[in-house]
């Protein structure tokens, strides 16, 4: 431990190693977590619908992607997909693709368990009123299962961001490949990965924090 040295963290090693990864961690995390939520949510529908080919489609591509690590998937879809398609994309797109795709599986769940935990008196209710389906789905079913699954989507929204550090395998630069540059470049590798490390708690710990408020939240209003 005396050997560790991180004199090097100066205003310049942040602006110019970290602060480009941290910019395109958070993006991926939230653009991916919006388009994922809402996929996840057409998901959830379509595994609800009494319609037996929609809900057998949503079940496989649920299930299918939630058997694979997601690090494989973001191989696959960066590597095979220029070559099926002819067509290059880059690291960055892919990343956003691949995790939207992948992380749109977990929140169908997170959904469909949301839309389950209201009472089916609720929808019973919606529509003796003379609503569509749709209308009783989007203005009384959802606004319950999105306060009741907040905290639990919150929870896998922190996981996606942890999990971005994976797309250091397709060298897309991130967070964590900044702090593995700045290392390399420095000439100190531990102390990059350690301060890697302290950023991710940080972040983290702090994101939990709040949904534990909120969880404390959503049990007053109860």
């Amino acid at each position: 431990m005396n050997s560790l040295d991180f004199s090097f963290v100066t205003a310049d090693f942040v602006r110019d190693f970290i602060l480009q990864g941290l910019w395109f961690t958070l993006r991926l995390t939230a653009i991916s977590a919006v388009l994922g939520v809402m996929l996840g949510t057409v998901l959830a529908l379509m595994r609800l619908s009494s319609s037996r080919v929609l809900s057998m489609v949503s079940a496989a591509y649920v299930d299918t992607l939630r058997s694979v690590p997601l690090v494989m998937v973001i191989l696959w879809f960066y590597l095979l997909i220029p070559v099926l398609t002819g067509q290059t994309i880059g690291k960055e797109t892919s990343a956003l693709i691949t995790f939207t795709l992948f992380e749109a599986a977990y929140f169908a769940e997170i959904m469909r368990a949301g839309i389950l935990s209201v009472p089916s008196g609720q929808q019973a209710a919606g529509l003796a009123m003379g609503m569509s389906y749709a209308q009783t789905m989007q203005l009384i079913v959802l606004p319950q299962a999105l306060r009741n699954m907040l905290p639990v989507l919150m929870t896998q929204i922190i996981v996606m961001l942890q999990d971005t550090s994976l797309v250091y395998a397709i060298g897309a630069y991130d967070l964590l490949k900044g702090f593995q540059l700045a290392g390399q470049n420095l000439g100190r590798p531990i102390e990059g990965y350690l301060l890697a490390a302290v950023v991710y708690f940080v972040i983290c710990f702090g994101l939990s924090a709040a949904v534990r408020r909120l969880q404390k939240r959503i049990a007053i209003i109860r």
